[in-house]
């Protein structure tokens, strides 16, 4: 699940997007309504927890960009306005939910998860390759019965190899799906957590690299 938590007061952005994480998400953040606008248009989000009372670019005129563009990200949004009256307004402009402020953190979530479902179709929660047994929902990984211990990073690496059903994965869509906005695009920490990746899971190697094309799950 990828989510862009968009809220100018910076310290309950990047304290929701920390809670976010350990869901866990994917999460980027941004201050205003300018930067979300952007994030939007380069990266597919699945949700985006939007202030409604933004500086410059008020929420209320993102969330109708992007339900105008159409196809795009659910959107939650923020706002310490209570009456009804202003809800529907927020509701009527296509938001997805409402959230008023204060809100507790565990009911956020549970309404990002849902809007995360409402268009996702269920993913097995158990995928098997090569004697590498994935097991989401525990975030645990086996191999041949063995328990492998797996950084955040691994395991997000290796769910997204073990997805792609024996295609190969570039290093671009890896640092997409597995890392945050923030990651730097010429960094090495790909080629690092695969290394890292295959030598936890042990002989034979079943994480191929694919010269100048990215790397593949043997089956």
């Amino acid at each position: 699940m990828r989510v862009l938590v968009v809220e100018d007061e910076e310290l309950l952005a990047d304290s929701l997007a920390e809670g976010l994480r350990r869901v866990p998400a994917h999460v980027d953040v941004c201050y205003d309504g300018d930067t979300a606008l952007a994030l939007v248009a380069e990266r597919a989000y699945d949700v985006v927890v939007l202030d409604r009372d933004l500086p410059g670019i008020h929420g209320d005129d993102v969330c109708r960009a992007l339900v105008e563009a159409g196809g795009g990200p659910r959107v939650l949004m923020l706002t310490a306005s209570v009456t009804v009256e202003q809800r529907v307004t927020g509701l009527s402009m296509g938001a997805d939910d409402y959230l008023t402020k204060p809100f507790a953190f565990a009911e956020l979530v549970a309404r990002v998860h849902a809007l995360y479902r409402r268009d996702t179709p269920a993913l097995p929660p158990t995928l098997e390759c090569a004697g590498v047994v994935l097991d989401v929902p525990r975030r645990q990984v086996s191999r041949d019965g063995r328990f492998v211990s797996l950084s955040r990073k691994e395991f997000a690496v290796l769910e997204v190899l073990m997805r792609a059903r024996g295609a190969v994965v570039t290093a671009e869509d890896l640092l997409e799906r597995a890392w945050d906005e923030q990651v730097d695009p010429f960094t090495n920490s790909v080629r690092v957590t695969v290394m890292t990746l295959r030598r936890k899971l042990g002989d034979p190697p079943v994480v191929a690299t694919v010269p100048g094309a990215g790397y593949r799950m043997d089956p």
